[in-house]
């Protein structure tokens, strides 16, 4: 007959019914018939393998939700402090932000919407941090950090630092509140302060590179108290270099670095400690002359030298001569000694003579090869 309408709803679909533009009812697959002759019933077919319901009247069935509308969706009511977790099922499938509405189907798709309150802490959980980077979303709804070891995180909410984390991956919700994480390295770190001309106490002018050893103990007070603590502990460094410089002669400067470096130290570490920063160590690694004072170092060098070479030659002699002296006096007094003597230079003439013909016996070559002035 003309009057009767056929509806016809597929095994993925679901239909709503309306008689004169009001909801009746929700039609699960199946075929339907209607006496309508004055054409006042709708039906509006809806595709459920996507959960997710996309008519225009959402609004309307949410506000007029009841028992009949609950056996077939899910409504998702987010308070302005929350954040929605929808799982499809079983798995986290999407996240709706804080004041969020929404309906499901829920009838082909087991749908729920988990609510997480961000009242008390901003903290993703784990499971749901290694789902939502699975997706690729978490950078979207989330601040990410990942503290190394040997390092400290901080974390800021709207200007604010809230928390110190120890090594590890977190995510931080990053809604209604702006959320920031930073990272300090507690490693040792080195500083290098290179190329500083400076002025000794007796006018001299000379270039100086510097090294020096720190470590964060405090992540809170190197964050919170200087804006950059390297650039500022790269100026006290500088400071004390100039100031222990200008105290110090040149030749108390090259003939002590290690008073320099304690020097140095001694005021560094005064004026960075309630930083949070250590310095652990404190060193002048270059000295760095003018050319014409290298010139006058090298000369003054060299007499000093020369000088201490002709000490020690004028010590030796006198020393030779002192036992050349002590010699002839124990000569003078042992003949015994004396011809022994006569012996030790007979046996050196000999050693340059190929042959030696004797004449009148050992007494005879001896007086008359050594004579000795009486």
């Amino acid at each position: 007959m003309f009057w009767i309408k056929q509806i016809v709803i597929g095994d993925g679909e679901r239909g709503l019914l309306y008689r004169n533009r009001r909801l009746q009812a929700v039609l699960q697959a199946g075929v339907y018939r209607y006496f309508d002759p004055f054409d006042r019933t709708a039906v509006v077919v809806h595709n459920v393998a996507r959960p997710e319901y996309a008519g225009n009247d959402a609004e309307v069935l949410m506000g007029s939700m009841d028992a009949k509308l609950a056996a077939h969706f899910v409504l998702a009511d987010v308070a302005t402090d929350q954040v929605g977790l929808v799982l499809k099922n079983g798995k986290l499938e999407d996240v709706l932000v804080p004041g969020t509405r929404k309906l499901y189907w829920k009838d082909l798709v087991p749908v729920e919407v988990r609510l997480v309150s961000m009242a008390e802490t901003l903290d993703v959980d784990a499971d749901v941090l290694g789902r939502l980077r699975q997706l690729g979303v978490l950078a979207k709804v989330a601040v990410t950090v990942d503290v190394p070891v040997e390092s400290a995180g901080l974390l800021f909410v709207d200007g604010k630092l809230v928390r110190t984390l120890k090594p590890g991956a977190y995510a931080f919700w990053n809604f209604r509140k702006n959320v920031a994480a930073e990272v300090i390295d507690q490693r040792v770190q080195s500083l290098e302060v290179s190329g500083q001309e400076l002025l000794t106490r007796d006018k001299v002018s000379l270039r100086v590179n510097l090294a020096a050893s720190l470590r964060v103990v405090d992540p809170v007070a190197a964050r919170t108290k200087v804006a950059k603590y390297g650039d500022y502990l790269y100026r006290e460094l500088q400071y004390g270099l100039r100031k222990a410089v200008s105290a110090k002669t040149l030749d108390e400067l090259l003939g002590d670095k290690a008073s320099l470096d304690a020097d140095i130290f001694a005021y560094v570490h005064g004026r960075v400690g309630e930083l949070g920063l250590e310095v652990l160590g404190v060193g002048v690694k270059d000295v760095i002359l003018p050319g014409d004072m290298k010139e006058i170092l090298n000369s003054v060098v060299q007499a000093e030298k020369a000088a201490q070479a002709n000490v020690i030659r004028r010590r030796e002699e006198a020393n030779a001569t002192r036992s050349l002296l002590n010699t002839a006096k124990l000569i003078e007094e042992s003949p015994t000694l004396m011809r022994l003597k006569e012996l030790e230079a007979l046996e050196k003439v000999t050693e340059k003579i190929d042959k030696l013909t004797v004449f009148g016996g050992l007494d005879g070559v001896l007086n008359q090869l050594v004579t000795l002035k009486q």
